[in-house]
């Protein structure tokens, strides 16, 4: 599903690609040579989770590229970078910040501080602000969303792998959906090869999780916004699978 990055950016016109790349590497996390892979496919920015540093080259990838985030609550002294301000090629200004939630996932430092600080640093470089926030619980996910809300352009949830149906945006102009979903192989569970998930849940023994083969899934949603304002217009849901 790739090659149809960049083919969907032509369709809808998107001045900029952003995709979450926290499991590229095999099923999990980040190495520069799997990013260099997803940026050669057309993605402008590369936004990632938990898992991004599941691979020791992960912190050579925050060194060596840098569009690649990680959630800009982890720690101080982690590798990389929590946002970032890109120019378009029509030289539009969009801000991408990346964060993590905390419910039913690592406590990381508070996310909600985190962006609030983030914004206060954004002020006045652009009115264009997108966060990927990468969180577990739905509920986690829509509190964030009221809480920036007319403040970001978009707020899209990652993490689930499934997409949900709510996409919205606010009477305040912020875009939202809960999850975008996941872009990889079907025929698993979540991506990765059915038989040893049910393995783990059954006997509740390790396992080694593998990514599942087969035909893949693209998931996604196109945001709209007003350059001046920073307020989204609206929001499109967009799912492919291979024929």
């Amino acid at each position: 599903m790739s090659e149809r990055a960049a083919a969907l950016k032509d369709e809808y016109g998107a001045s900029l690609v952003i995709a979450n790349v926290e499991n590229v590497a095999g099923g999990a996390g980040v190495t520069p040579e799997t990013v260099a892979q997803v940026v050669q496919a057309g993605v402008d920015v590369a936004t990632s989770g938990n898992h991004v540093f599941a691979h020791r080259e992960a912190a050579g990838a925050m060194d060596e590229m840098p569009t690649l985030l990680r959630p800009l609550n982890f720690p101080p002294g982690v590798p990389g970078r929590g946002w970032l301000v890109v120019t378009t090629p029509e030289g539009r200004k969009v801000a991408v910040v990346n964060a993590q939630g905390r419910v039913f996932m690592d406590a990381l430092d508070c996310p909600f501080r985190a962006l609030d600080a983030a914004l206060d640093v954004l002020a006045g470089r652009t009115n264009v602000v997108v966060v990927d926030f990468h969180a577990e619980a739905t509920s986690e996910k829509e509190a964030m969303a009221r809480y920036l809300d007319g403040r970001v352009t978009a707020l899209i949830g990652t993490h689930t792998h499934v997409q949900t149906a709510d996409e919205r945006v606010s009477p305040e102009g912020t875009a939202y959906i809960t999850d975008v979903g996941m872009t990889g192989p079907e025929g698993g569970i979540i991506g990765t090869e059915a038989a040893p998930v049910l393995r783990r849940f059954i006997s509740r023994m390790p396992a080694r999780f593998k990514p599942a083969r087969g035909k893949g899934v693209l998931s996604a949603v196109v945001v709209s916004a007003d350059e001046e304002t920073g307020r989204a217009t609206a929001v499109t849901r967009i799912q492919e699978r291979e024929e």
